[in-house]
């Protein structure tokens, strides 16, 4: 397996070039991240991932997690790394200042998440959920409970997990059973919990769980349900750890991949019930748990890249190095590596091409997080909140469908050494593939897409991204050169088949809400390629800017436009077809009776 290297030069360019760090820096609250600070960041994430982390991953993969009687094991040397993780001071990078957090802001962890997914997604997974359960707590936990778990969690010394699903309600989340009875000042939870990643471990002292339940008036349906903060351990008054909750994982699920990462069966109260503390206001627990979910599913879309980056790397390394073949056209000779042969070059291509575009799609978005938060003008708050909303979908569906292509791309290019497990061309698809299905399956975020992120506006936020995108586009037209023209038409083409497909959902969403969810996952697609297409043309005008200053990496910015001339041709091509199929697609997806398939 090829050792993992972050790709520094590229994560430096988006933020500087099309995240627009420095703007970023400039927000009440985000002063701390300085170009200076930003880059030792980065060397020393780079370091970790690369020194720590990426050394434990296929072996990781071979040893699993495990369950006995004493508990769950991790894989060999994932404590140690954890460890390390913590003194690093990793966990507390964005958390807020007021309990251990070092206050940056998104745009700055962003990259740093990346490379932890991309070393060892396995180990990366229990952090991700941490923050997830820091931010809900931030937001709507009591100070009583902020004040006893927060620091703990932000400093990494405690985990934090979501417990959503059941075995009778899979993503219907309105039929959770899982009831807590009230008793003084916390309630009584019993029930079970399905797919809960790194519900118990070996990692930390104590795990802290958010869970949905319902009290015993609730109302049915999800406005019934709340949110509950279930530790492992009760925690004392003076804060030391007390006896053990009436919480345990049964079981831990055999996967596909992530074989590190353990996914617990956890059971609630099976003897006296386990001792819960409500968050937030009762019957409002999925409105709180999209503050996790939301943040979560912005994670995973970037696991997506992460994995789609490791499969790239491995695939080009190993290309570089498998000699096979004489080049095509030529008689005799020597043989070359591959990566000379035309189609594993369009493979690389389309890995490489893919990965940019996704990696700067995800970085705007996390960048128009913090300016929803931090911006000093309220109607730039608004706007860039509306963005967020629109493109979470995108940077989770898009993204984790397009590593699963991307990682089954890397097996093609080994050939049959892919196809071997020795090789860790595998994993990476293995491990790919839960990210489509995690936090909301792809098609899960395309019916939000087009309802509550489309139809509900009446794609008043659609509309606002393809305005951006055309002006980009205009951009173009005066950029000069074959390049740029052909970037320019397809992105033009692009707005255009993306404008008439959302136009389409925004006319017959109301009476053909059937019709409109047939063709939700292709205007997904449709929407990630489009958006893709736009931050690539927007880093081939930066490249061309860069290209006149002194001192440029000419090398890798010509690659830069190259790449965006790639994406065009191939990727940005696609989005008539999807547009075709989102309008007319209806039909044969709703032709046969369930007796005829």
């Amino acid at each position: 397996m090829t050792d993992y290297a972050a790709p520094l030069k590229d994560m430096r360019f988006v933020l500087t070039e099309l995240a627009g760090l420095d703007a970023v820096a400039r927000m009440p609250g985000c002063e701390e991240a300085s170009p200076d600070l930003v880059d030792a960041i980065l060397d020393e994430a780079a370091k970790y991932a690369a020194g720590v982390l990426s050394p434990l991953n296929q072996s990781g993969d071979r040893e699993g997690a495990r369950l006995d009687e004493e508990g769950v094991h991790t894989a060999s040397g994932f404590r140690q790394a954890y460890r390390q993780f913590v003194e690093g001071g990793w966990s507390a990078l964005s958390a807020d200042p007021d309990f251990g957090g070092q206050g940056l802001p998104m745009i700055v962890a962003t990259p740093v998440n990346e490379m932890w997914h991309a070393a060892n997604m396995s180990f990366a997974l229990c952090p991700l959920l941490t923050q997830a359960a820091i931010e809900a707590l931030q937001l709507r936990g009591s100070a009583a409970l902020k004040k006893t778990f927060l620091p703990r969690m932000v400093s990494g010394e405690w985990a934090g997990t979501m417990n959503l699903t059941e075995p009778q309600a899979g993503s219907d989340l309105a039929a959770v059973r899982t009831g807590a009875e009230p008793e003084g000042d916390h309630y009584r939870l019993h029930g079970q919990k399905i797919f809960i990643t790194y519900g118990e471990h070996d990692l930390t002292d104590n795990i802290v769980h958010l869970v949905l339940a319902r009290t015993p008036d609730a109302p049915p349906g999800v406005k019934g349900i709340s949110l509950f903060l279930v530790p492992k351990f009760l925690v004392n008054e003076d804060g030391s750890l007390g006896r053990r909750n009436d919480v345990r994982c049964v079981s831990l699920e055999h996967k596909l991949g992530i074989h590190a990462s353990p996914t617990a069966v956890m059971a609630y109260g099976e003897r006296e019930g386990a001792v819960g503390y409500l968050v937030g206001e009762e019957n409002r627990g999925l409105e709180y748990m999209f503050i996790m979910m939301n943040l979560a599913r912005f994670g995973v879309g970037l696991e997506g890249v992460a994995i789609a980056e490791r499969a790239y790397q491995q695939a080009r390394d190993y290309a570089r190095q498998r000699v096979q073949g004489r080049p095509i056209g030529e008689r005799g000779g020597e043989s070359v590596a591959i990566v000379h042969h035309p189609d594993v070059r369009r493979m690389l291509m389309s890995m490489k091409a893919r990965i940019e575009a996704m990696r700067a799609l995800a970085y705007v978005t996390a960048a128009a997080f913090d300016e929803a938060r931090c911006h000093r003008d309220e109607a730039s708050r608004t706007r860039a909140q509306a963005f967020v909303d629109l493109l979470i979908p995108v940077v989770k569906g898009w993204s984790t469908e397009a590593a699963v292509q991307i990682a089954s791309m890397g097996i093609q290019v080994h050939g049959g050494m892919g196809f071997i497990e020795e090789t860790g061309a595998a994993q990476h698809l293995r491990d790919a593939r839960i990210t489509t299905i995690y936090e909301g399956t792809t098609g899960i975020q395309a019916n939000d897409f087009i309802g509550r992120k489309i139809a509900r506006d009446q794609g008043a936020g659609a509309d606002a991204l393809i305005t951006a995108i055309r002006r980009t586009a205009d951009e173009l037209g005066e950029a000069g050169g074959d390049d740029f023209g052909a970037i320019r038409e397809a992105l033009a083409e692009g707005a255009d088949a993306l404008e008439r497909a959302v136009g389409w959902v925004v006319s017959n969403y109301a009476q053909s809400p059937q019709e409109c969810a047939a063709g939700s996952v292709p205007l997904l697609e449709l929407a990630g390629v489009v958006a893709g297409g736009w931050q690539m043309a927007r880093a081939a005008l930066a490249a061309q800017r860069g290209l006149r200053a002194d001192g440029a990496d000419a090398a890798f910015l010509r690659a830069k436009i190259a790449t965006a001339r790639f994406y065009a041709d191939h990727v940005l091509t696609r989005a008539a077809g999807l547009a075709h199929t989102v309008a007319a697609g209806a039909p044969g997806v709703l032709a046969l009776d369930q007796e005829q398939f």
